[in-house]
């Protein structure tokens, strides 16, 4: 008789579940035809950056059109034009050589800073984090003056090692923050162990530690690449000619002859190309590494 009544409690509260279950469904179903929505609209303009990219000038600059005769002499034109003050292989290369040291520079810096504030707090560590932060808050243009200076003092100005220095300290704060949430999620257990097998500490922060926050150091590494590479402001104001990067060529396809809207389209994929492949090669450790410094 027992059993009976079970079956029959177990029967009825299935049957209440039921609606219930179909009730989360839809709106995970309505939650993710919304999410389709909202990517498609924040897609559509680099969508339709990289068709321009393909047309004429006549035809980009017509009524919109989805068909056309796709032609390269934009990407041609751009890239071939020598013309300007910087071409586009000295701004890809300066890009690149900056955007490499300073993210490498960033990673070397924030490593350590990190590992003392996670597995080696010191007092008042929230004050010290705080700190780190607080260097965000300064609008960049309220120091340009002062930094202008500086750089013209040291004979840095229109080179590649003032921006490499400044995108290093730009990105450092966030480095920090990031990878110290990382830290925080090694299991002490593994860090005691390696202590007890005699494990030095460059040891222990490298063949402990580091494997298991790799994809954090990947996260926080792409996004060091992704601010540095878009960066503007300074690049134009410190470094406009002999080592500017591919924001400010970018900029300087716009001339006195006026908007040119498909050559323009072709330079800016060539710029977000090199970040859109980075990009993809590492999103599922970037994935992986932001859910994982999401979970603290």
């Amino acid at each position: 008789m027992t059993a009976v009544f079970t079956s029959i409690k177990q029967k009825v509260q299935r049957e209440k579940a039921e609606p219930i279950l179909g009730q989360n469904r839809l709106v995970a179903n309505l939650l993710g035809l919304l999410t389709w929505i909202v990517g498609l609209i924040f897609f559509f303009p680099l969508f339709w950056m990289v068709l321009n990219g393909f047309k004429e000038e006549a035809v980009a600059n017509a009524s919109p059109k989805l068909f056309f005769d796709p032609t390269l002499d934009r990407f041609r034109e751009v890239t071939e034009d020598n013309q300007g003050l910087l071409s586009f292989n000295e701004a890809f290369s300066n890009s690149l050589w900056i955007v490499s040291i300073s993210t490498l520079l960033v990673i070397v810096l924030a490593v350590p800073a990190a590992y003392a504030l996670a597995i080696r707090p010191m007092k008042k560590w929230r004050d010290i984090l705080f700190f780190f932060i607080s260097t965000k808050f300064l609008p960049i243009v309220g120091a340009i003056m002062p930094l202008w200076i500086i750089a013209r003092d040291l004979d840095l100005l229109n080179t590649r090692t003032i921006l490499i220095i400044l995108y290093t300290a730009m990105n450092l704060p966030l480095a920090v923050w990031m990878l110290r949430s990382f830290f925080a999620e090694v299991p002490r257990e593994l860090i005691e162990a390696a202590q007890m097998d005699g494990c030095s500490l460059w040891g222990q922060i490298r063949q402990v530690i580091l494997p298991i926050v790799a994809p954090g150091l990947a996260a926080t590494a792409l996004l060091c690449v992704i601010f540095a590479w878009n960066e503007f402001f300074l690049a134009v104001q410190l470094n406009p000619v002999d080592g500017s990067t591919m924001p400010v060529w970018v900029a300087s396809q716009e001339t006195s002859r006026g908007n040119f809207l498909a050559k323009l389209s072709a330079a800016s994929v060539l710029a977000t190309l090199p970040v859109v492949i980075a990009g993809w090669i590492a999103q599922k450790r970037m994935i992986r590494g932001l859910a994982m410094g999401a979970i603290k």
